[in-house]
């Protein structure tokens, strides 16, 4: 559906969830939005910004009253609630990407560059080999360490496995102001990624990617060995935990908590995501010490799988008007150019999604003056793209990253049996995928109930 401002105008609705914490993200894709009404005058972009709790539920309501937008930008773990929501015809809500571009290799003259997006990133938003949604926001999860103190415990290299983890946070605990080794937030896309590096799956029909997600696997032999080195760290004081548990309202302050330990030179190392290492290594030159990022350690134990994909995705509307539809297809082509994506990572320290925009940045220099950008490329690069690898497709997977936190809280300050713990977390999880799969199976309710599903 169009709404008009003249004759002349077709408008395009891009609808988008509220993010604060990065910067100059709002100002640069209105930028490219009012370069492309520039190029195409008969079109106007529309930027909306929406409550990230609230946003698919405005989106369905939209719909219902036959007025939807034409592209909405929603974070990874709410894929498989994008892939439910219905229209009200009780056809899918959302056209695949692949789908609408029908085999066109320009839209409105602008060339279609999907082909072109990072390959773990494009596997992860696709469908047998079709792309669903264009990911415009992409991060991952990277290890950063203060140099000046591995240095000064005689350390010269960052280490690669949990094994190696221990041995230098044992070194560096000793050192003058340090309380442990490493900390990172008691967060569900912590135990995503530890588990997908190890080639397990959270998730039975792999990940629910061969089919819908029927029973959930969180109490797994590679989710178990994470939460067991974890309360191991803990326990002989080798990892920091802050005692805030990251859901609901906390989230913000438990990722706060373990990045201003690391910036006070509390520990030695942080986990955290690879959209903030400038924030990172702008806190360690105002307090005098050097910081260096590396891939996210695994277990060792199992096969390197890969690392998970955060951030966000464009979905495209189904059944819009044709004018409308290409409108929405050649602006996502023209925001993937080159120079929007490479303009984008340096503004906001996502990802670069394109190989083009990576070509553009390595010409620049970019990757010699940020190591860590090349670092995160690298670590993308080495995903082997298995279901594992990719992340699950579940339900309701926010209410499960809380049921994870909540298990982890228990085990670490409290007496709780990991093994015990987490079978009753998977007890948990799966009543809530359950109640899930009732509703999302393509019948009346599914896409109806959007709130519940996106704590």
């Amino acid at each position: 559906m169009t709404t008009t401002a003249n004759a002349a105008e077709a408008v395009v609705d891009l609808w988008l969830p509220r993010h604060p914490g990065i910067p100059r993200y709002l100002s640069g894709i209105r930028g490219v939005a009012e370069s492309f009404h520039d190029l195409h005058p008969e079109y106007v972009i529309t930027i909306r910004e929406a409550d990230s709790e609230t946003l698919a539920e405005d989106v369905q309501a939209a719909s219902r009253r036959g007025r939807p937008p034409a592209l909405v930008q929603l974070s990874q773990t709410r894929t498989q609630l994008a892939r439910d929501m219905l229209a009200d015809s009780g056809a899918p809500l959302f056209a695949s990407v692949h789908d609408a571009a029908a085999g066109r290799r320009e839209i409105l003259g602008h060339p279609v560059v999907t082909e072109d997006i990072l390959a773990a990133a494009r596997a992860c938003y696709s469908s047998d080999g079709a792309l669903m949604a264009v990911p415009s926001l992409i991060s991952t999860t990277l290890l950063y360490a203060n140099t000046d103190l591995l240095a000064a415990a005689g350390v010269s290299r960052l280490p690669q496995t949990w094994n190696e983890v221990e041995g230098v946070c044992e070194a560096v605990r000793g050192l003058p102001g340090v309380s442990h080794g490493i900390t990172w937030p008691n967060h569900g896309w912590i135990f995503q990624q530890a588990v997908a590096q190890s080639g397990g799956l959270l998730a039975d029909h792999g990940n629910g990617r061969r089919g819908r997600a029927e029973k959930m696997l969180l109490d797994s032999p590679e989710m178990l060995a994470f939460v067991g080195w974890w309360r191991r760290m803990h326990r002989q004081g080798r990892y920091l935990y802050t005692g805030q548990p990251a859901y609901g309202e906390s989230v913000r302050q438990a990722w706060e908590d373990t990045f201003t330990a690391f910036a006070e030179q509390r520990v030695a190392f942080i986990l955290g995501s690879s959209a903030e290492a400038d924030r990172l290594s702008r806190a360690g030159r105002e307090r005098g010490f050097g910081v260096a990022a590396g891939r996210t350690p695994y277990s060792g134990r199992f096969p390197f799988a890969g690392t998970l994909i955060g951030g966000d995705a464009i979905w495209l509307v189904d059944g819009l008007e044709p004018v409308v539809r290409d409108g929405a297809l050649a602006f996502l082509q023209y925001l993937m150019t080159p120079a929007h994506v490479a303009e984008r990572h340096c503004d906001t320290g996502f990802v670069p999604a394109t190989g083009a925009a990576t070509k553009v940045l390595t010409a620049q220099g970019w990757f010699e003056q940020h190591p860590h950008a090349a670092v995160t490329l690298d670590q993308l690069a080495a995903s082997d793209r298995s279901p594992a690898a990719l992340g699950a497709l579940v339900g309701d997977l926010g209410r499960m990253q809380d049921v994870l936190t909540q298990a982890m809280h228990d085990v670490l300050l409290g007496e709780d049996d990991p093994a015990w713990r987490f079978a009753s977390a998977n007890v948990e999880a799966q009543r809530l995928l359950d109640e899930y799969n009732v509703r999302g199976r393509g019948g009346p309710d599914c896409g109806n109930d959007p709130p519940r599903r996106l704590r």
